[in-house]
Order: C-alpha cells, then structure tokens, then sequence
C-alpha cells in the first residue's frame, strides 16, 4: 500500500488540480482530472519499480518517484495562460497555452505508459485507467488542435525520449521520475520552441530577452552533452583536457551560440547586452547591489569551508546554514521585482548559465577551478545530491526565476495581472524564499509535532503560512502595481495548499512549489 506521506502529497495536488477546474471548467478539466487519477495509481507502480530496482534508468534513491506532482504542473501552467490570455483576447498565446497543456499532458501518459509496460505481471486495473486516461485526452486533443499543433506537441515528444534516453544514461540518481519528467520536459520544450522560432524568424517580432532565455538554455544543455561524450575518450582532470574544454567553450559559445542569437535579435548580441545592462542608473545600482549579495555568498561558502577545516573533516553544513543562501537570494529577487523586472529576467538567465557551467568545471574536473569547486561544495551536500551532478543550488535559482520567466507578459497589458496573479512574479519569493526558509528554520529549531510520516513539523508549516501571509502585505506596501482586487481567501488559500505540499514532497520542493503556488495565483 502507499504510505501516508504519499497519500497526502497525492491529496493535495488533487485539491489543487479541484481549485484550477472549480473557477475555470472546460474539456481540458476533464482531461487534468482523468491524468489526476491515472497517475496517482501510476505513481504506485513507478514506486514499487523504484523499490524492487526494476526501473530502466537509475533514479534518486531518497524519495518516491513523484509522478503525480510532476505529472500535472505543465498541463495546469498551460490551462492557466490558456485562460488569462483568452481574458486578455490574445490569440496567439491562448493557442500557446493549450499547446502547452497538451504537450504536458502526452508527456506525463508517456511516462506512465513506461511504468506499466515494464512493470511485471502486468497491472491490469492500471492498465484500463491509462487507457481511459490517454483516450479522454487524445479526444480532446483531437478536437482542440490544429495539424500543425499535433505536430508541435509530437515534436516535443519526441525530443523529450532522445533527451531522456542520453541524460537518464549519462546522469544516474540525480532525478526521480517526477523530477526528470519536470526538467527533461522543460528542456524538451525550450528547444522545440527555440528550433521553430529560428526556423521562421519575422525581424521586430519577438522579445530579445525571451531569445535570450532559449538560446542560453539549449546552449548550455548542448555544451554539456558535448563534453559528456568527449570525456569518455579522454581523461578530463588533465591540463590539456581542461585547454581543450576552454578552447571549444570559446569556439561553441562565439561560433554557435552567438551567432544563433544574432539571427533571432538581428543586432550583435554582446552590445545589445552591454546596452540592456546599463541602460539606466537603476539597473547600474542594482548591479552593484547584486554584485554584493554574490560576494556575500562566496564568503559564506569559504568561511564555512574554514571552519570544517579548523574543526573536522566530517563537519557538514546544517540545515540553518544552507538557508543563508535563500535569505541572500530573496535579499536579490525582490528589488529586482519591484524596480526592474525585465533586468531581473536576464541576470537571472546569465546567472543559470554560469551556474551550470561551474557544474561542468566541478563535474569534469576542469582545471585550475575544478578539483577546489568539488571540495567548497562538497560541505553544503544533502541526501537529494546523490547523483554525480549537484544540482540544489541550481534548483534555488530555477524556483525563484520560473515565475519571472513564465510571467504572460503579453496577456498582461498593463505590465501585471489582476488579483491574486499580480503575485504571479513573487512565488518564488514566497514559496522557497520566505515558506520553505522559515518553515526549514522554525521546525528545526522549535517544531514538536510532526507530520504523520515525515520530519517535517506542524510549527514549521504554520510558521510558514504566516510568514508568507507577512511577506505579502510587505509586497503590498512596496510595489504600487500590485492591486490584489479583494482576493485574501484565494492567496491565503494558496499559500496554506503549497506550504502543506512542502511538508509532505519528497521531491525537489525548490522546484515544484513555486511552479504550483504560480498556477493557483494565476
């Protein structure tokens, strides 16, 4: 049987899927509450696979598979821009939307497919589910999309079973099933969407930053598969590997990438950067700012790296410690938010740019940096980095960036939404900055009464809540085009449904929460 954690974790989601479809009924309902069901039983048999060691790919060990959670993120992300972009009367987007809720859809059956057809002796009440699942959204999908937004959909589809067959391989216990479905899923999109857009680029349609945002993450995905498949041929810890990594960084990144850029921007992308940068005194100062808060994090991470030295080798940072850094991150997210969120987008897309690449330096052992990056980062290691990859830090960033990215901004006329979805850029902020940080600190510290079946405690999660109730009525004061229209009892709402998810995931809660919390603001 499932155990009570799951069965909590499955609640929840379920209610929230209930909330999304109880404002906003249509065919795609049926289809989220058909995918709902299917994966809570699916769930159960990647659970058991995972178990057993009978899943195709080695997945993270320390958590269940997460299938439901992830299964409907994307499909609710598509429904909820589908619905305030038709609001808006922009058609374009509001056929986006429902492209994105289909993909996600296939793509979550596509997985759940997987677990039943390797799963021994076959589960045949699963097996009917899924079936009725894939029949209700075939249907609908049939009925909704044109030729060629099936084509689109099967695109990414596509891609994403190449993607995940090379990185599943490559990258062993650094996902759960959930998680690689969240992420591979990601990726899958932005390059399908990236590999449309160059193939028909209109000049002055399209924003800069949005081509900057694809371009950053295919090439950096890119540079880390082609360097995975050099070093299997030759050892990367040596001083001619470590030139050779640098040499065709340079060549990838001025030969590819750049160029790639400039024919979706039609300008030269190193001086439209330098221009956006410093366009205005308040980007400069918020640059200097932000230079700050980085420096600040480097000298968290060396003085802990002294103590573990003056102390023990054994010394693991604690659980307080890691918080420092989301306290320094929402120290740099919300001014960002509040006095330029367009230069906030591209320090953001700069920043997980370098971020992976470090990983690179760090994974490939990539000299001089490499071997002294794998001993800083070693300290701050928990039980979700079992794989070769450390990933963490990277999820931090993408949880407290996704909002800003993933903000309509061309079904918000006015530069920000109505109601509860004027928060819609702030869920990072609340979700991991603010919910996560305080609930990890205060149940720690003062929790007693734990959740059944977790470690997490009932005083950390309501600590949470009023802390992000806190949080809101700060971002009320400070930011003038936040007009929340009355909607207390739904943002309140909101906020208790993800900080409980909190306490009962055992996925990379970085990562999802915010996702979740921005598709019941939206």
């Amino acid at each position: 049987m499932l155990n009570k954690p799951v069965l909590a974790e499955s609640l929840i989601v379920f209610l929230i899927v209930l909330c999304v479809h109880a404002v906003v009924w249509d065919r795609y309902s049926w289809c989220a509450v058909a995918l709902t069901i299917q994966a809570f039983y699916v769930q159960f048999k990647w659970d058991r696979l995972l178990q057993q060691g009978g899943a195709v790919f080695q997945f993270r060990t320390a958590a269940n598979s997460g299938l439901l959670p992830a299964s409907m993120v994307i499909p609710l992300l598509g429904i909820v821009m589908k619905e305030r972009c038709r609001s808006a009367g922009i058609v374009y987007f509001e056929r986006f939307g429902i492209i994105v809720a289909s993909t996600g859809m296939l793509v979550a059956l596509f997985l759940s497919v997987i677990a039943v057809g390797i799963t021994k002796p076959v589960p045949t009440n699963t097996c009917i589910l899924t079936g009725i699942a894939g029949s209700v959204i075939i249907y609908t999908m049939k009925h909704s999309l044109t030729v060629s937004e099936v084509i689109e959909v099967l695109e990414v589809l596509l891609i994403f079973v190449y993607l995940s067959m090379v990185l599943l391989y490559l990258l062993p216990r650094c996902f759960t099933p959930g998680e690689a479905l969240l992420v591979l899923g990601g990726i899958s999109f932005v390059l399908n969407q990236l590999i449309k857009r160059s193939l028909n680029v209109v000049e002055g349609r399209g924003d800069p930053i949005d081509f900057f945002l694809l371009v950053a993450v295919v090439g950096v995905v890119l540079l880390g598969l082609f360097f995975t498949v050099l070093f299997i041929f030759m050892d990367s810890g040596t001083w001619i590997s470590s030139l050779f990594f640098h040499m065709m960084t340079a060549v990838l990144g001025l030969g590819v990438i750049m160029p790639w850029l400039y024919r979706l921007i039609q300008r030269n992308p190193l001086f439209w950067l330098l221009q956006f940068l410093f366009q205005t005194q308040t980007r400069v100062y918020l640059l200097v700012y932000w230079t700050f808060l980085a420096a600040s994090a480097c000298g968290v991470v060396f003085y802990q790296n002294a103590k573990r030295s003056s102390e023990s080798k054994k010394h693991q940072a604690s659980t307080i410690t890691r918080k420092y850094f989301h306290f320094i991150v929402v120290a740099t997210y919300v001014p960002g938010l509040i006095y330029d969120r367009q230069l906030l987008y591209v320090a953001a897309v700069l920043c997980l740019a370098a971020f992976i690449f470090l990983e690179y330096v760090r994974y490939f052992r990539i000299k001089p940096f490499g071997q002294t990056l794998r001993h800083l980062l070693s300290l701050f290691l928990d039980e979700r980095d079992s794989g070769p990859l450390i990933l963490t830090h990277i999820y931090l960033l993408l949880g407290m960036s996704l909002p800003v990215w993933l903000f309509p901004r061309s079904c918000a006329p006015k530069g920000t939404l109505s109601g509860a979805g004027a928060l819609v850029p702030y869920s990072g902020v609340l979700a991991v900055g603010v919910g996560d940080t305080i609930a990890s600190v205060f149940g720690s510290t003062m929790g007693e009464i734990k959740w059944p079946g977790t470690k997490k405690t009932v005083e950390g999660t309501m600590t949470a809540i009023f802390a992000q109730i806190i949080a809101v009525a700060l971002i009320l004061i400070f930011d003038s085009s936040v007009n929340l229209n009355s909607s207390y009892a739904w943002i309140l709402a909101s906020v208790s449904l993800v900080s409980l998810l909190e306490a009962y995931t055992t996925q990379i809660d970085n990562l999802l929460l915010p996702l979740y919390l921005q598709i019941m603001f939206m």
